[in-house]
């Protein structure tokens, strides 16, 4: 059995965490000996125990360890639910039309993000920006968000866009141009709910749909095509 551990992103909040529950317990405890009070000092305890269960929750890392002989596969970066898979104009970066897949991360998933495909990250920026629900189509483009890029060594080039949503209040990128992306390793971590999106070319062989749940590092999202003039998805 696989022990669960704990993201470094999440281990200074975990202390603060507690720390906050002893200075809000002790007092009450202090303030409510008297035995009609003490069902006062146990809904704190209860509350409060409740939140380091969720802040642990959310911070888990489960180890996830992919082995695939196809370098062309495209694996979910992110723990979630399918809920673009369009081709869109990629206006930030590639200024063309690309297939582009979002999932949405709700607050309950595992919010490591890991590389999609091994290459080389040619850029990885952040951009400011607003904090609307991440499913809405337009927080692409408006919220705080982070993008990287990667070429792979058949020279196709790939974007992962880290996106913070209406809880989302920090975007961590590991990735640095220059950087070697490889499969099994963390992209980055976003915090609360949020969603990634992936700009893939248009004919990219597609393995979901929309409304389907991935997991991070282990559902294979499509295939990258060896020849650029075969299209997979027509109908897409």
């Amino acid at each position: 059995m696989k022990k669960p551990r704990i993201h470094k992103e999440g281990r200074g909040l975990i202390v603060g965490t507690v720390l906050l529950l002893f200075l809000i317990n002790i007092p009450v405890y202090l303030l409510t000996t008297e035995v009609h009070m003490q069902w006062i000092f146990g809904i704190t305890l209860a509350l409060t125990a409740m939140l380091l269960v969720f802040v642990t929750y959310f911070f888990r890392n489960p180890v996830r360890v992919l082995e695939i002989d196809d370098p062309n596969f495209i694996i979910a970066p992110a723990d979630g639910r399918v809920v673009v898979v369009e081709p869109t104009d990629e206006n930030e970066f590639f200024h063309e039309r690309k297939l582009q897949v979002s999932i949405f991360m709700s607050p309950f998933n595992v919010h490591a993000n890991w590389y999609p495909i091994e290459g080389t990250v040619l850029v990885s920026e952040h951009q400011k920006g607003r904090h609307k629900g991440a499913w809405l189509p337009k927080s692409s483009t408006e919220n705080e968000r982070s993008l990287v890029v990667i070429e792979t060594p058949s020279k196709v080039q790939i974007a992962v866009r880290q996106v913070a949503g209406a809880m989302a209040r920090r975007i961590v990128t590991y990735a640095k141009p220059g950087h070697q992306a490889h499969r099994n390793t963390h992209l980055g971590f976003i915090k609360l709910g949020s969603r990634v999106d992936m700009y893939l070319p248009l004919n990219t062989e597609m393995f979901v749909t929309v409304g389907e749940a991935v997991r991070g590092n282990e559902t294979v999202i499509g295939r990258i095509q060896d020849d650029p003039t075969i299209n997979t998805n027509e109908e897409v």
